[in-house]
């Protein structure tokens, strides 16, 4: 991987769960990092335990001011791979949810991912190589009730990350985006009070990005989403939405 995509990588929204994750994976391959979120205690307490150079850097992405102290903390850095997984997720009922709350998802989720992209991408592709992961979700793929604007943010990058994935190719550098279900991740654990079927580890969704990375421009971590995945797909509309209503349970309430 450090081959492929040089000796630095930024992973955006690196806290906890599937951000630290990739952190971990990423500094084990002989990579340098950059991690990113608001809080810069968890950040120090990840640094400490990665093998590589750490360097941290304390920004909300969800504010044009947060990117730019990103851009600027990396400008003497070389950074040949992004992971853009800083995210927000507004739960409840959209008529009843705070609309500084649904800002906030286009801006982090979008905005920042799509901030992200634009500078990065350019220098990756003028230095040949690169690689770039846009965490999405299978919230994304129909309709998602109690998490509605959430999941059309998801949408955004998912197919932001394949369109990428086309333009870029031809300048050696490769994108994906990754659309895992639910994940066992402190956020997944402070909404839900039970198990969802299939859930898997942080860890497994870090290591099916960072493998289909470059072979594909989407991907599922996990055989049982896999298989949801493509189901669906071919479904209605109308009962797909209404499937992963009933599995997300009353979150409208």
């Amino acid at each position: 991987m450090k081959n492929g995509y040089g000796s630095w990588a930024l992973i955006a929204g690196s806290s906890e769960g599937i951000g630290a994750a990739f952190a971990t994976r990423i500094a084990a391959a002989g990579i340098n990092v950059v991690l990113v979120a608001r809080r810069a205690e968890p950040l120090a307490q990840l640094a400490a335990t990665l093998p590589t150079e750490v360097r941290t850097v304390s920004a909300d992405l969800a504010t044009s001011v947060g990117v730019e102290t990103v851009f600027e903390a990396t400008d003497d850095l070389e950074i040949g791979l992004v992971v853009a997984n800083a995210a927000w997720a507004p739960i409840g009922s959209f008529l009843t949810t705070d609309e500084t709350s649904l800002r906030q998802a286009i801006d982090l989720n979008c905005t920042a991912t799509l901030r992200l992209a634009r500078h990065y991408l350019p220098l990756m592709s003028a230095r040949g190589r690169g690689g770039f992961v846009v965490m999405s979700s299978m919230a994304g793929q129909q309709g998602s009730p109690g998490i509605t604007t959430y999941a059309a943010t998801k949408a955004f990058g998912a197919v932001l990350a394949e369109g990428l994935w086309a333009e870029m190719r031809r300048y050696g550098v490769d994108v994906i985006a990754c659309a895992p279900g639910a994940v066992e991740t402190p956020g997944l654990a402070r909404s839900k009070s039970k198990r969802a079927p299939g859930t898997v580890s942080p860890d497994v969704v870090a290591a099916a990005a960072l493998a289909q990375l470059g072979r594909r421009p989407r991907t599922v971590p996990g055989g049982f989403m896999k298989l949801a995945a493509a189901a669906q797909r071919v479904l209605p509309r109308r009962t797909a939405i209404s499937i992963i209503a009933k599995a997300s349970g009353d979150l409208t309430a």
